[in-house]
């Protein structure tokens, strides 16, 4: 068996604060979502993706890949966003196999009356803090860190 690949002191301090990063920010999102919109990030998340469609639409599954999210958690979020009467599923009248989640027109209010406060904590926890070759460096480690999904082997092989 291979030794495993230790992190190098570099590398664990890179990472420790990346994790914090990856715990904290979320958290102070949520939190301020749900306190000033009732709403959670995924939750605020799904509705700005069908806000960005010209027809406010999108099949499900579609949905699920463009907000990170499994389809059965993305189900568990659009029945919660449902029964406030922000967003709707109807079948595909070309496949009825097919969910389409449907912004509805008081989920476009919702939309628009979340994201100033939303954009408010986003530049309060992250661009307040960074400087604007930071932010394209940021991008830049984004874009690395996304550019193709792995599937993590297991050690030693």
């Amino acid at each position: 068996m291979d030794d495993p690949r230790w992190l190098t002191d570099e590398q664990q301090q890179a990472w420790r604060r990346f994790v914090e990063v990856l715990v904290r920010v979320p958290a102070a999102l949520e939190a301020q979502l749900q306190r000033d919109s009732g709403l959670t990030h995924m939750g605020y998340i799904v509705l700005f993706t069908l806000s960005e469609r010209p027809d406010r639409r999108l099949s499900m599954s579609r949905l699920a890949k463009l907000v990170s999210a499994s389809l059965s958690r993305l189900s568990h979020v659009v029945a919660r966003l449902e029964a406030q009467g922000w967003v709707r599923r109807e079948r595909d009248p070309e496949d009825g196999r097919v969910q389409i989640a449907v912004l509805t027109d008081v989920g476009f209010k919702k939309v628009v009356a979340t994201a100033p406060g939303h954009a408010e904590a986003v530049q309060q926890l992250v661009f307040d803090r960074l400087t604007p070759a930071q932010v394209r460096q940021m991008v830049k480690l984004a874009d690395a860190l996304l550019e193709t999904p792995v599937e993590v082997q297991p050690a030693g092989e």
